[in-house]
């Protein structure tokens, strides 16, 4: 049984501060400050570049890999750190589309992160091969797919209503028809049990600064099923995805298995913070807190709604349909989530009008959820939202 007052005294979180936007931006583990600058000072310090052999840096992505791999059912030597979410969106979907030539549909939905979006958007353009980016509703994704898709494109867990698609049922139609699946598990890793060698997909990302608190800026990683890895051709061909980076040869020769998708310069700084913090998951079931994590999550809806009427939940009501995160939505929604930040209970707001919870176990606990809506409860029912100064919108909502 996992013990949540163990792994809350991993973090650091400010006095007075209920905070529920772990699904967002995880908080600072307090062993990460420590081994940053353990790193820095005995590291980057004393060793300068001997680091990379000597203190094992060019081996981190692999090593932490492995560590991510552990909580996405992902099998050793399948998983690798670095670059960004949208770069590894990037490589994997370029990759994909290359295992099914013929086709020229990639099928996503309006659930799906915007930039995931972006980054489809983009590669077709340069491809020019006359690929299509089919966007349907959630709700229409199985009967949408068919034969004419190369590629089945997903975030697993809506990031604005946390609604939670089936990964095994999905990638299994998809399979049956020929289709390649690509899932993003940025709302997933650390949030619920996902389990991508049972589910047979084919690629995942995601990132790790959400649920796996690795930090702003942490790097993503990126996963190939072992029946593709010696087989996928990298669009990004940077000279540590090399078969050896360091014969320096003019023609690229990709690397054996998952290392084939490293691209460039490992950021060890912040894969040292996101080590650290994947310290916290070692006694961790993913089981107990799925549990408690819907248990968390139906107290906040069963009090918001009791309390706060005006509120519209905007998130499936059945907990199994949903990952670690809750929707509200109101017209003055940022307004409304700007005046809980002023009272301390952080959250954030996603346009036009929902505002989300994270509900994270490993450091949120009842009474958090408790404190949170009773201060819901009084802005809404005071209106205390209603001020200027909480309309103004910031550059990062």
């Amino acid at each position: 049984m996992t013990d949540f007052s163990k792994t809350r005294s991993f973090f650091y979180l400010p006095e007075g501060t209920t905070y529920l936007d772990g699904n967002s931006l995880g908080p600072l583990p307090l062993s990460a400050r420590e081994r940053v600058d353990r790193l820095m000072r005995e590291e980057w310090g004393q060793l300068l570049i001997k680091g990379w052999n000597q203190a094992g840096w060019m081996t981190m992505p692999r090593r932490i890999g492995d560590r991510v791999g552990k909580l996405i059912g992902a099998a050793p030597g399948t998983v690798v750190m670095g670059d960004t979410l949208s770069i590894k969106v990037y490589q994997a979907l370029a990759s994909a589309l290359e295992l099914v030539p013929e086709r020229k549909v990639i099928l996503s939905d309006s659930g799906n992160f915007p930039s995931d979006l972006y980054m489809a958007h983009g590669l077709l353009g340069s491809l020019g091969k006359g690929h299509t980016l089919k966007i349907v509703e959630p709700e229409e994704v199985e009967t949408a797919i068919d034969e004419t898709v190369a590629v089945l494109m997903l975030t697993e867990v809506d990031y604005r209503t946390g609604r939670l698609h089936d990964m095994k049922a999905l990638t299994r139609k998809a399979h049956s028809l020929g289709v390649v699946t690509l899932w993003d598990l940025a709302h997933s890793a650390g949030a619920l049990p996902v389990d991508l060698a049972e589910a047979e997909a084919d690629f995942a990302v995601g990132c790790t600064y959400k649920y796996l608190n690795g930090g702003p800026g942490a790097p993503a990683f990126i996963y190939v099923t072992p029946r593709y890895a010696d087989k996928v051709r990298p669009a990004l061909s940077g000279w540590l995805g090399h078969e050896q980076p360091f014969a320096f040869d003019l023609s690229y020769r990709p690397g054996g298995g998952i290392d084939r998708m490293r691209v460039g310069t490992p950021p060890i700084l912040g894969l040292a913070a996101l080590d650290a913090a994947l310290d916290a998951w070692e006694d961790v079931d993913m089981q107990d807190v799925r549990r408690q994590s819907i248990r968390l999550c139906d107290l906040f809806v069963t009090e918001v709604e009791r309390r706060c009427p005006m509120l519209e939940l905007g998130s499936p009501r059945d907990g199994r349909k949903r990952g670690s995160q809750i929707s509200f939505l109101h017209p003055e929604g940022y307004a409304i989530m700007q005046a809980l930040i002023s009272r301390g209970v952080i959250g954030d707001f996603r346009a036009p009008n929902a505002i989300r919870f994270g509900f994270t176990p490993l450091y949120i606990g009842e009474a958090d959820v408790l404190r949170a809506t009773d201060v819901l409860e009084d802005i809404m029912t005071n209106r205390l939202w209603d001020s200027a100064e909480y309309k103004q919108r910031a550059l990062v909502t």
